[in-house]
């Protein structure tokens, strides 16, 4: 039997679920309450912490009310995307649901407010506990045991994160499966969709936020004034911590939500064409073994007294858990999943396969378990290049005693060497997995997406790593704006900020290996919808496959076009990201020049700076400029499959993960080398703070900061946006295109439209002048400047 014909067979008939299938649905759901219960116990936790000086709680407030502000301004923003996704998802046709096609729009359009919703409450709530933490975790690094105290704090705020990431991304997918059943695969796609066109946005928009309020006031405080990073007087600081939470805790947040739910949602599409029933629900036994691993990750992070800094505690931690999730997942495979291809109910895999004597057991723990490897080997390599002690770091240093351009030079060509070694050992783990399904496509996407979903058992962790990094940055900016922390006290939260730059740097690793896994899986699932979409269309089963075979030829130069601009957005997508944090930094870099030639008494404390004329830039420029890289991710799929074809849209899906995966890791390794450069000369390298070497290295991080905290991060969700996007319009595509229901003149009509909203959207962004502020008026009050 083809794969097509495979696939076909499991979507041909309904999936019921037997009752032991369904206590396993129930008890996955459990465990996501579980997780959320633990959620809310880690909170009253951190709440519980000393919350320093009067100063440090009035700068924390600041930094909470910016923070919150600016994400309820985005949320309005976005809200408008929302509504027009529900309805457009609705018109969308969908295949293979025969009498219940209208409740499942209905049903695919209200998980995608779902997914929408579970991802902005992730990165609000993170964000919210995060703008609380920092001033805790500032007051706890000057008491007895400070350094410990300290990185509980942290940790547990991004233990909480993790719990939210891993509890309602299970309770949505386990949800879907259990009212949907047979449909539950269609109806997932709203559900990753919602989660990962939300995250996307945030990222964008957070990413612009933080980097531009980062940029300017390295630029003048640093560069020009020669003052600390967060001096009080210079009027960034408080936008530049803001945008740490925007960015790192809620953007992050979002995103890492939106690789658990879109990792899980391929799984439970391709499990179930591969298998049926047993199929749909072994990945949520794998996800709900993930709950248990993030709690007892969290709970094993402790950083002891002979550890050299945190990222020892944290390692350990990730290892244990990784070695724990693999044992657990070998266990539940022995027995959950019968020991032949023959025992699986509604197996609908090929005879080749079953004859072939292959252990569905062995399989899936082989998937897992290379999940797991990849994880950790991304952590190391990641580390590696981007870790103070290691040579990457310390040669960009050395560099900069010959100044700014060989920084720039140096860090430039470690990304670009990095994301080659990154690049082959994503590449290794999607072909290992690949290779266990033996001469069965679809088993073997399957094996795929179950790496992808066994990576994502340690997720808790993961996001706890990542939460970190913003945390310790803010804790150690409250620090210095305060001035109430004592020497040993800085000591620690440097130390403390330092690891959080490679977590962060590491988690970003990460994050693109999901990206990719779950890229993969779906582009099987956009093949497997293919299928269903041909017979839809009139041919027969033993035509499909041959018609799989013609669209998909990559000699095509219809295809070879769609791969080049595949490969061409994300590109376009990365330069728009960056130029727009370029255009809003120099509005900050003015509006700060300003202030200190306005008001001369800022550098004697006799002034006080206008913080919130910073935080209403940074804000206006965030939310203007996020919505071109929106359009592009939505609109260039729709556009080249309505116009090329469906053969040209999975080659542009081919072209954008191979670029994608490339530009993603060389973007984010070579920031996350610039700015531990940076921290190595600071610490009294090369001639420490104030030196030509510092300042050289604080023009790399500037370089390196829109590299790992806006284009860079938001590759991830794009890569998955337009999966998803493709994945939906399948369908459509091919219902137009080939069989009795075509209908050029719409299909064209659409692609026409699609593009010239690109290209209404690229032109617009591009004719904005660089944005160089405006005067504030003199009758307008400071209270009114910050609330806005």
């Amino acid at each position: 039997m083809s794969g097509s014909s495979t696939i076909l067979a499991a979507e041909s008939g309904a999936v019921s679920l037997s009752g032991s299938n369904v206590t396993f649905v129930i008890v996955a759901i459990v465990f996501a309450l579980v997780a959320l219960a633990f959620a809310a116990v880690f909170v009253q936790s951190v709440l519980k912490a000393g919350r320093g000086t009067t100063s440090m709680q009035e700068i924390a407030g600041a930094v909470q009310e910016g923070a919150s502000a600016y994400l309820i301004r985005q949320f309005r923003t976005l809200a408008i995307f929302v509504v027009i996704a529900v309805v457009l998802l609705f018109l969308l046709p969908v295949h293979g649901s025969g009498d219940n096609e209208t409740m499942v729009k209905i049903g695919r359009s209200l998980f995608f407010i779902v997914g929408a919703v579970f991802s902005s409450f992730i990165g609000g709530a993170g964000m919210a506990l995060a703008t609380r933490a920092n001033v805790r975790v500032a007051a706890a690094a000057s008491e007895t045991g400070g350094r410990e105290k300290a990185m509980g704090i942290a940790f547990r705020t991004g233990g909480v994160v993790g719990f939210l990431t891993v509890g309602l991304g299970l309770a949505g997918g386990a949800l879907v499966v259990l009212i949907y059943r047979s449909d539950a695969p269609t109806v997932l796609e709203g559900f990753g969709f919602g989660a990962a066109l939300l995250a996307m946005f945030m990222r964008v928009g957070g990413g612009i936020f933080t980097k531009a309020a980062d940029v300017g006031a390295d630029l003048v405080g640093k560069v020009e004034k020669g003052i600390p990073e967060d001096d009080p007087r210079n009027a960034a600081t408080i936008a530049d911590n803001v945008g740490d939470n925007v960015g790192d805790c809620a953007g992050m947040a979002a995103d890492l939500f939106e690789s658990y739910a879109v990792t899980l949602v391929a799984a439970l599409i391709l499990g179930q064409a591969a298998f049926g029933q047993d199929g749909l629900i072994f990945p949520l036994i794998v996800s709900t073994v993930g709950v248990v691993i993030a709690i007892v990750g969290v709970f094993i992070t402790r950083l002891r007294a002979s550890d050299r800094n945190g990222l020892t505690a944290i390692n350990r931690a990730f290892y244990i858990s990784a070695v724990l999730s693999a044992v657990i997942v070998a266990v539940i495979s022995f027995l959950y999943l019968p020991d032949s291809f023959a025992g699986f109910n509604d197996s609908s895999l090929d005879a080749g396969v079953v004859a072939s004597g292959r252990n569905p057991q062995l399989v899936a723990i082989g998937a897992v378990v290379i999940g797991i490897v990849l994880a950790a080997a991304i952590q190391a390599l990641t580390g590696y290049f981007t870790e103070v002690e290691r040579r990457p770091v310390q040669d960009i240093g050395k560099s900069s005693q010959t100044g700014a351009a060989t920084v720039v030079l140096a860090g430039i060509s470690i990304g670009l060497e990095s994301a080659v070694y990154s690049a082959l050992l994503i590449g290794a783990g999607v072909y290992g997995a690949f290779l266990l399904g033996g001469s069965s496509i679809t088993l073997s996407l399957f094996a795929v997406a179950l790496a992808g979903t066994g990576l994502l058992t340690t997720v808790g962790v993961i996001v706890a790593m990542d939460t970190f990094g913003p945390i310790s940055d803010n804790a150690q900016g409250i620090a210095e704006m305060s001035g109430d922390v004592d020497e040993r006290g800085a000591q620690i939260l440097t130390e403390l900020d330092a690891v959080g730059n490679t977590t962060k740097a590491i988690t970003k690793g990460i994050a693109i290996a999901t990206a990719v896994l779950a890229a993969t899986a779906l582009f099987g699932s956009y093949t497997n919808t293919l299928s269903s979409s041909l017979a839809d269309a009139g041919l027969q089963p033993d035509q499909i496959g041959l018609e799989i075979l013609n669209l998909l030829n990559i000699s095509n130069p219809r295809n070879l076009v769609g791969l080049l601009i595949g490969a061409a957005v994300v590109f376009l997508f990365s330069g728009l990201a960056i130029n727009a944090v370029s255009r809003s930094a120099g509005a900050v870099v003015m509006e700060v020049r300003r202030q200190f030639r306005e008001f001369p008494g800022i550098m004697d404390y006799s002034q006080r700076p206008e913080y919130g004329r910073v935080v209403d830039i940074c804000t206006r420029d965030a939310q203007r400029e996020l919505l071109t890289p929106g359009l592009l991710a939505i609109m260039a799929p729709i556009a080249v499959g309505f116009g090329l074809g469906a053969g040209a849209l999975a080659s542009y899906l081919a072209g954008a993960i191979g670029a994608g995966t490339l530009m993603a890791v060389f973007l984010a390794n070579s920031g996350g080398a610039w700015d531990n450069a940076k921290k190595l000369v600071e610490d009294g390298a090369y001639g420490g703070k104030g030196s030509d070497a510092h300042a050289a290295t604080v023009i790399g991080d500037t370089v390196g900061d829109p590299f790992k905290d806006t284009a860079g991060p938001a590759i991830n969700p794009l890569l998955k946006v337009m999966n998803l996007v493709s994945l939906l319009i399948a369908p459509a595509v091919v219902a137009w295109s080939i069989g009795t229901d075509r209908n050029t003149p719409l299909r064209v009509s659409i692609a026409v439209v699609a593009a010239l909203i690109i290209v209404a959207a690229v032109v617009w962004s591009k004719r904005k002048p660089i944005s160089m502020g405006e005067e504030p008026s003199a009758a307008e009050p400071e209270s009114k400047r910050v609330s806005a």
